[in-house]
C-alpha cells in the first residue's frame, strides 16, 4: 500500500511517533478535531457552489451554452481556413 509514497512501515513509525507526541488520549479529540475542520471545508466548498448556481440561474446565465457556443464557432472559423488550404494545395 503506497500512499503518498510512504509505505506500510513508514506510516506505523509515523503512528508511534504521533502517539509519543501527543499520548493516546490526545489522538481522538484531534482525529475530531480534524473531522470537523474538514466537514467546515466541505459544507463551505457546497455553499459557495450553490451560491454560484443560483447567481447564474437568477441571471439567466447558462455557461455551459456560451462556451459551446464559442467552441462551434471557433471549430467553424478553423474548418473554413483548413477548407481554402486543402483546396489550394496539389496534394
Amino acid at each position: 500500500m503506497n500512499f503518498l509514497f510512504i509505505s506500510g512501515p513508514e506510516i506505523i513509525i509515523v503512528l508511534l511517533i504521533v502517539v509519543m507526541l501527543f499520548g493516546a488520549d490526545k489522538i481522538p479529540e484531534i482525529a475530531r478535531g480534524l473531522g470537523k475542520g474538514m466537514r467546515q471545508l466541505r459544507d463551505a466548498t457546497n455553499e459557495v457552489k450553490r451560491e454560484i448556481n443560483q447567481t447564474a440561474k437568477k441571471h439567466n446565465i447558462d455557461i455551459v451554452k456560451d462556451i459551446k457556443k464559442e467552441i462551434y464557432q471557433v471549430k467553424e472559423n478553423i474548418e473554413e481556413d483548413l477548407g481554402s488550404v486543402k483546396r489550394g494545395s496539389k496534394f
